[in-house]
């Protein structure tokens, strides 16, 4: 098992602190984070025993006593870092007098957390070595933090594809619709598409448009003047203004009515919009981001959604695979979940069971991540591992008998071999699906033809494969 690593810094900047407590603590690692010098002074007299020290320069104090402190507290020379602005050279003198060559530039990133655990340390007075790496990428999984708003975690081949294609991504401008079931981490590959764009030091903001009621809606997104309705007592901008020169998260679009898809798509056209109650129009620069767990393709056939709409936010389109098409990754995203909520509630992490391992992963996980994230965070509480096995293998019974009473009420196959079987099933399930569609819509063919997602042609050529008719 990799030694662990005691991080104590000082520093003022929330940012910083989260971006080191999320990277170690989600390693099993040690970090705190204080505000002032004499904070700092007061942690390294607790006989905490720490392995690195960084020293946010821009608090801009004289870290002589903090520093004079560390080497009396045996943190060892090559443990001192350093955080300065870039422009700030009067660092060259300080770090000569301390020794300290580990000295970081502003913006502090994830790779500058990488850096500094690569600084060499003594631990527990052993033999020098160096610290664990910790990596975004490995040979087991992808890992990107995300700070406060969790972390993207790709094991599986189709996760891998996304992060791909987010790095890709990222260098545009091109609107995103990102699709998938609700509880796939849509946010979280948003969030991930921002982190890397050009625009990641601008703000991100996110507006759930199915939250909002729809008489609001149109003043959260742009906002409106003083006087422009009742209890309108001063000026307010909306999320489009705020997130200029930034990206700007719809979520849940398709759920958005049809008056306000209108409003939208001029703005996404002219880049210009007018405040409720305002006499001139204005402009913005905003990367925008949709995601929907709506089928976008049937809520167009049926007119809950404009076409031009659509294809003005779907630039660039990515789908999100549930839960249970991408399950290798669930031990990853369990021990992921299992240390980051025992870091945040204070209590001791769990080794789970291997036969709860196995059940959590032949389990279907309707609610994804969300739902797998509150049976962590039960089982962290309780800590009754058999019953929470019992739970994840009741529900799986429950799913597999729905299974095999979908899969009992088609015809006996003509062979027993499995491909025969699977040839028969989907013959059957076709022909069904055919008739079932035919028959909501009074018998308009191209209307089945537009629910089916299928052309008028081939509903044509497969009734007469199937011998259907009126």
């Amino acid at each position: 098992m990799c030694s662990v690593v005691r991080l104590l810094t000082v520093s003022e900047d929330a940012r910083i602190c989260d971006l080191l407590k999320n990277s170690l603590e989600s390693e099993g690692h040690r970090a705190h984070c204080v505000p002032s010098i004499e904070e700092g002074l007061s942690a390294l007299s607790n006989g905490s025993g720490w392995d690195l020290l960084l020293y946010d320069a821009s608090i801009r104090k004289d870290p002589g006593v903090l520093f004079s402190r560390a080497l009396e507290q045996r943190v060892r020379t090559e443990g001192l870092c350093v955080l300065t602005d870039n422009r700030d050279v009067s660092w060259e003198g300080h770090a000569k007098r301390w020794n300290i060559r580990n000295v970081f530039s502003r913006p502090f990133q994830r790779q500058d957390v990488e850096k500094l655990l690569s600084v060499p340390v003594d631990f527990d007075g052993g033999p020098r070595g160096s610290a664990p790496v910790i990596t975004p990428q490995n040979d087991r999984y992808i890992m990107e933090e995300l700070g406060p708003y969790g972390f993207f975690l790709g094991a599986s081949p189709s996760m891998r594809r996304i992060y791909k294609e987010i790095r890709i991504l990222a260098s545009v401008d091109y609107p995103v619709l990102i699709l998938g079931e609700s509880g796939v981490g849509k946010e979280v590959v948003a969030r991930l598409l921002h982190k890397y764009h050009s625009r990641s030091k601008e703000n991100f903001f996110n507006i759930n448009t199915a939250a909002i009621p729809s008489e609001l809606l149109e003043s959260e997104l742009f906002g409106y003047e003083q006087g422009a309705f009742t209890g309108a007592m001063k000026a307010k901008p909306g999320k489009f203004e705020l997130a200029n020169k930034g990206t700007l998260l719809l979520d849940e679009i398709g759920e958005m009515n049809m008056q306000m898809q209108t409003k939208l798509l001029h703005v996404l056209q002219d880049g210009s919009f007018s405040r409720l109650g305002a006499q001139s129009s204005t402009r913005v620069d905003v990367h925008i981001l949709a995601a929907t767990n709506v089928n976008m393709e049937e809520a167009i056939a049926q007119k809950r959604f404009r076409e031009d709409l659509y294809y003005r936010l779907s630039t660039f389109t990515m789908n999100i695979p549930p839960l249970r098409e991408r399950r290798e990754e669930i031990p990853f995203l369990i021990e992921q979940m299992i240390m980051r909520g025992a870091a945040s509630t204070g209590l001791e992490p769990i080794a789970l069971q291997s036969r709860l391992m196995e059940a959590a992963q032949e389990y279907h996980w309707p609610g994804n991540l969300r739902e797998l994230r509150n049976f962590v965070h039960r089982l962290l509480v309780l800590g009754d591992q058999d019953a929470a096995y019992e739970g994840l293998r009741a529900k799986t019974r429950v799913k597999s008998a729905e299974i095999n009473q979908y899969v009992m009420s088609y015809p006996a196959p003509s062979q027993s071999n499995m491909k025969s079987v699977v040839s028969d099933m989907k013959y059957e399930t076709e022909a069904r699906m055919i008739k079932e569609a035919l028959s909501a819509v009074g018998w308009n063919r191209r209307r089945a033809a537009t629910n089916l997602n299928i052309s008028y042609r081939s509903l044509l050529y497969k009734m007469q494969q199937h011998k259907i008719s009126a």
